[in-house]
Parts: structure tokens; sequence; C-alpha cells
């Protein structure tokens, strides 16, 4: 996959208008979350994205592995995105780029991310992120949210 499908799919998804408010949002989650994760398995992670997409997650990093809740997570998104993103967007927007690079990359690179980032609500609350993956994914979830499937024809 390169950069232009990369991020025409997370564009589709997200369903902006355009290209420059979609790689905004990949940019912010992936380079917030490099920051999170340390530098290994971050290159990890990134190594089976299209360069440019990689390079936000490894390149842009300064400082990789610090310590920061998910709280702070979404609330840095919610900055690097600007264009008035709000918290809840700038959380809405994060789980589905991660979504979308969950389907990207080698399950055991993915789980690694998930090895880096506490779960529980009780302990930074980072399974938050994965809430679209772990509902099957964002078909699945787009459908659940639309009431999805087949919908009965109605005779006029």
């Amino acid at each position: 996959m390169n950069f232009d499908e990369f991020t025409g799919e997370i564009q589709h998804r997200l369903e902006f208008p355009d290209t420059g408010r979609t790689v905004r949002a990949i940019r912010a989650t992936l380079m917030t979350l490099g920051e999170r994760i340390p530098e290994g398995a971050a290159e990890d992670l990134a190594a089976s994205l299209p360069m440019e997409i990689k390079w936000y997650m490894t390149g842009a990093v300064q400082d990789h592995g610090q310590r920061f809740d998910w709280q702070e997570f979404i609330s840095r998104v919610s900055d690097r995105e600007g264009d008035r993103t709000d918290r809840s967007e700038a959380a809405y927007h994060s789980r589905i780029v991660v979504d979308f690079v969950e389907s990207q990359v080698p399950p055991s690179d993915f789980q690694q991310l998930r090895d880096q980032l506490p779960e529980s609500a009780d302990d930074e609350n980072w399974g938050t992120l994965f809430e679209v993956v772990d509902s099957g994914g964002w078909g699945d979830a787009q459908e659940a949210q639309t009431g999805g499937g087949p919908q009965p024809e109605i005779d006029e």
C-alpha cells in the first residue's frame, strides 16, 4: 500500500472532505503514539506502513517512550490536529487510524503495541484506543452504528 492509498482509506473512513485534514489526523495520532511507546516498538509497528506514514512514528519523534495516559494522548492529538478539533473528535480519529494500522501490520507488531499500553480503566485507560479494533474493525463498527446489514426493501 502506498501513501495515497493509505490516506485515501483513512479519509473515506473519517468522511473528511480533503486530504490535508486527513494527513493531520494521521500525523497527530501516529506521532503522539510514537512518543508514548519505545523507539523499537515504534519502528516495528511502522515498518509495514508507507514510508511517509512510517516517518510520523519514527523520524518525526524526538523523544520515544514518554509516560502519559490516554487523556494526555487525546489532548496532544487534539492540539496537533488543529482545526479546532475537540478531544472527542481526536479520540474518534485516533481509534479509526489505529484500527486501519492494525489491518496493515503483522499481528505480532500490533500485539507489541497493545502490550506497551495499560488497557484497564483504572490504569491509564488505553483500552479505549482499541475500541474499534476490539469491536471487529471499522466495517463492523460502522454497521453497528447504522443498523448495518441488508435493509428490507420498501414496496411503494
